[in-house]
């Protein structure tokens, strides 16, 4: 991978490499809670007290710049570059985290005042001149095969054999990453009562493993859609290779083009793809697919409902490095969205975010103990490093609870059923 734009301008002047570097060591002093403990030549410097501990060695003094004038896209990025080191990126990312808590909740706050003035004045503009981030779907096609047709192989290496790439249910700590996922399945599956009787229509397809699993074990019919070239020919291949070509379709387009009306609907972490300015949009189809009394199962990663305004529009390494267009609904958003859009309504709303930590350990921990195979697939050392970073980012974020991971249940007008409380396989 190339880290071009990110990098190239940070050859940086004796001068203002000085300069960041002070900054950088003021905002340290900022940490308490938690040891920064950094490392340049033979000067060591510890910031904060007590544990969790983070060891910093900074190889390449261009990581000063980076941080200041890039903030987490150069954080991530001058790591992947090899330009600093840490064993402990989960720790150091959750102290960074603590310390900028308060600056973070106070443009949060800023940001909720000024949306209900800021909102009137975009959509008029953006009426009078649509912007160049109002995406297509050739551009929504792009984004996501940036991400997802990176390499299905690498997927492998990370993912257990259900290739589920969301947030596990660990029922106890023993249980294996494949055991947590099927939990996780079976658990979704039970709250939408799934059943032989049921057409389900899933908007991303993953590697197939929901569909895979609601047919064989559910008994139900499944069009499943994704505009992921690498995971359309990987799902269908292994649902022809189950024997379940009969029970499952699984088509190669975008979730707004899909006909026809379905009893049962599910995505799972795939709404994070769409970009905010489509929240409507995707609301209003999910409706449309249903039938008047069908039911809708969405898993979601979620931010704050306070953080949410804020972070809508601000571009942050995930966004820019890893995954780009994607964002990050809040509960909030998308229950006002659904509300304004369509008839679906809220029936049962669980937070799993707890155990995506647990779900990002594991899959950091099968490329640590894969490393060699990672490394036989050509892909390079900075983008085992980007998401080395990637990865333990994410888990940070998680145990500080700053995101989390639901599971959400909506229903159309007409529907009057109750929810299984245990999944009934067939």
């Amino acid at each position: 991978m190339t880290l071009g734009p990110e990098l190239a301008a940070l050859d940086e002047s004796p001068r203002l490499v000085g300069a960041s570097r002070r900054v950088v060591r003021a905002l340290l002093r900022s940490v308490h809670e938690g040891t920064v403990v950094l490392v340049e030549g033979d000067r060591t410097t510890s910031f904060g007290e007590g544990r969790p501990v983070a060891r910093v060695v900074v190889r390449d003094p261009r990581a000063y710049p980076a941080l200041v004038r890039q903030g987490s896209v150069g954080l991530g990025a001058s790591y992947a570059a090899g330009w600093w080191d840490c064993d402990e990126l989960t720790d150091l990312v959750r102290i960074l985290e603590r310390a900028t808590t308060p600056a973070r909740r106070r443009s949060d706050a800023l940001a909720r005042r000024l949306a209900p003035l800021v909102e009137p004045a975009r959509r008029l503009h953006e009426w009078v001149r649509p912007p160049e981030r109002v995406r297509t779907r050739g551009q929504d096609r792009h984004h996501v095969r940036a991400h997802y047709d990176l390499s299905n192989d690498f997927f492998e290496l990370m993912l257990d054999e259900t290739m589920m790439y969301s947030c596990a249910f660990f029922e106890r700590p023993e249980v294996t990453l494949a055991e947590a996922q099927t939990a996780k399945l079976d658990r979704l599956c039970a709250k939408l009562a799934l059943s032989p009787d049921d057409h389900v229509v899933e908007i991303g397809t993953g590697w197939g493993g929901f569909a895979l699993h609601a047919a064989r074990h559910y008994g139900c019919r499944v069009t499943t859609t994704t505009i992921s070239g690498a995971q359309f020919e990987y799902a269908t291949r292994r649902v022809a290779d189950a024997g379940l070509a009969g029970r499952v379709s699984v088509l190669s387009r975008d979730y707004r083009e899909l006909e026809g009306t379905f009893d049962k609907l599910v995505s799972i972490e795939m709404i994070e793809a769409i970009g905010w300015r489509q929240l409507d949009t995707f609301f209003a189809t999910c409706a449309r697919l249903l039938e008047p009394g069908g039911l809708m199962g969405l898993q979601s990663i979620v931010i704050d409902d306070a953080s949410y305004e804020r972070a809508k529009r601000r571009e942050d390494f995930i966004k820019r490095l890893v995954f780009p267009g994607g964002f990050l609904p809040s509960i909030e958003a998308m229950t006002r969205s659904a509300t304004r859009m369509s008839d679906l309504r809220v029936i049962d709303l669980e937070d799993i975010g707890r155990h995506y930590a647990e779900t990002l350990a594991r899959w950091r921990a099968n490329l640590e103990a894969r490393a060699g195979a990672v490394a036989a697939l050509g892909l390079g050392e900075a983008f085992a490093r980007l998401w080395r970073m990637y990865l333990g980012y994410c888990e940070a974020a998680f145990l500080e609870r700053h995101v989390s991971d639901v599971q959400v249940v909506f229903a159309r007008d007409r529907w009057r059923g109750a929810l299984a409380p245990q999944p009934t396989r067939v």
